[in-house]
């Protein structure tokens, strides 16, 4: 059983500000972490999977130790992207609602960087910022953190790869005193090096449950297709989905564009985010998805990360992704705070044979969904082709005189009738549209 945050060394004025957010039992990460950060001096390397609690598991020890007397930055906070940098700052602002002394700064890129300049100006204890721009600040002589006392480098295994130009130039900046904590989602090779890199040789591993936490309440599942039904399938399923929040995966920015769009033809309430897109426009599809303006998200890996939106009922992955802690992190999205939820992953027939691999490595158990038959995929699209007649705006620069001659042909048939013309029409189309990818299949 869980100890309570009291008895891991967490003030009452912390506790206070968890129980706000209904946080009153911690998770394994948490119950290892906290203490070692309140009373060790170590570094630490904390391998947790996505909803481990991991925000909770640095942040509110870090909140505790901070020195309100010293107006200089004592703690820096790394995340890979924007989204998740908000995230973690609008978190840690929840936990110490309850200590308004403590200053927190957000300095991400994609927005202007003057308003952050002016605003750390003023005493700020703890800086949640994007490598790059952090550099960028340094550059500037617009803040300093050669008193820094704890540098987190949270999913850091975002950051080894393209990020890590900035983090040396970081690293150098920043004291050797200083006391490094590490969160990753997996110990590859890439993070093994960063920890020899950047951490001193004494550090602490620790690791949560890494066979349920972040998997608690997934339903993992998967569907083999052809390439060429696996947009009729995806929109099939999204059809049974109908009204409920979900994201789709795809591993390019060219992919997600294109499955877009098709959706959006379809008239599928969804929404675009990769990291070619403007910042506004990843802020406005966002604001748009967390407010159920749109119940689809389609997005790369990284535009997806610090998404933390509770009523996502399902993931798809419409490819299978290259890592196992990618899977992870898709999957992630779904099933948080206590809910259910469906990670449906979308496979070719040469792909099966990976699925045991993703099992071994991550304790999980693949299920396979039943895909729908031709008939259903058909009438599915059929209900598609009839909501886009629905939803089509009229014409007002057709002519009264054509709009009357077509009104003739048609005035005398009933409502019934006409619905069982235009779909015996459809199904004809559609028939012979069929027929001629049959005959250039078997040439």
């Amino acid at each position: 059983m869980s100890k309570p945050f009291s008895d891991l060394g967490i003030n009452k004025s912390l506790q206070q500000g968890l129980a706000h957010l209904q946080i009153s039992v911690p998770t394994d990460i948490q119950e290892k972490t906290l203490p070692l950060i309140l009373n060790q001096t170590e570094d630490l390397v904390a391998v947790a999977k996505t909803g481990a609690g991991k925000t909770v598991a640095f942040g509110v020890p870090l909140l505790q130790l901070i020195d309100i007397e010293n107006p200089n930055v004592q703690v820096v906070i790394l995340a890979p992207t924007r989204e998740l940098g908000q995230q973690i700052h609008g978190n840690l602002v929840a936990y110490a609602a309850e200590i308004p002394s403590i200053s927190m700064a957000s300095v991400c890129g994609g927005i202007s960087i003057k308003p952050q300049i002016e605003r750390l100006k003023t005493a700020t204890h703890i800086v949640v910022a994007t490598p790059g721009r952090l550099v960028d600040l340094v550059k500037r002589g617009a803040i300093n953190i050669k008193q820094l006392s704890y540098l987190v480098l949270d999913e850091a295994d975002e950051m080894v790869s393209a990020l890590k130009q900035d983090l040396d130039l970081i690293v150098k900046e920043v004291p050797k005193s200083r006391r490094t904590l590490l969160f990753t989602a997996t110990l590859s090779g890439a993070i093994k090096q960063l920890v020899q890199n950047y951490m001193s040789k004494h550090v602490i591993h620790i690791e949560a449950n890494m066979k349920t936490v972040g998997h608690q309440g997934i339903d993992h599942q998967y569907v083999v297709v052809e390439p060429i039904e696996k947009l009729n399938v995806l929109m099939h399923f999204l059809s049974s989905k109908e009204g409920e929040r979900g994201i789709i995966f795809c591993k390019t920015k060219a992919a997600v564009n294109k499955l877009a769009k098709n959706l959006a033809i379809n008239k599928f309430s969804s929404g675009a985010l990769h990291g070619s897109l403007s910042q506004g426009i990843r802020d406005r599809i966002m604001g748009q998805f967390r407010e159920g303006y749109i119940d689809i998200l389609v997005a790369t890996d990284l535009a997806a990360r610090g998404i933390d939106v509770k009523e996502v009922s399902y993931v798809v992955n419409y490819h299978l992704p290259d890592t196992y802690e990618a899977y992870v992190h898709r999957s992630g999205r779904t099933a948080r705070a206590g809910a259910k939820g469906l990670s449906l992953t979308i496979l070719q027939q040469e792909e099966i044979e990976e699925l045991p691999e993703f099992e071994q490595e991550l304790g999980i158990s693949f299920k396979e969904f039943k895909k729908a038959d031709a008939q259903s995929i058909e009438e599915n699209n059929g209900l598609l082709w009839a909501k886009k007649i629905f939803k089509t705006k009229p014409n007002r620069t057709i002519s009264d005189e054509f709009r009357n001659n077509v009104n003739t042909i048609f005035h005398h048939l009933t409502k019934e009738e006409l619905i069982d013309k235009v779909l015996a029409n459809y199904l004809a189309q559609t028939s012979a549209a069929n027929s001629k990818i049959e005959a250039s299949k078997k040439k």
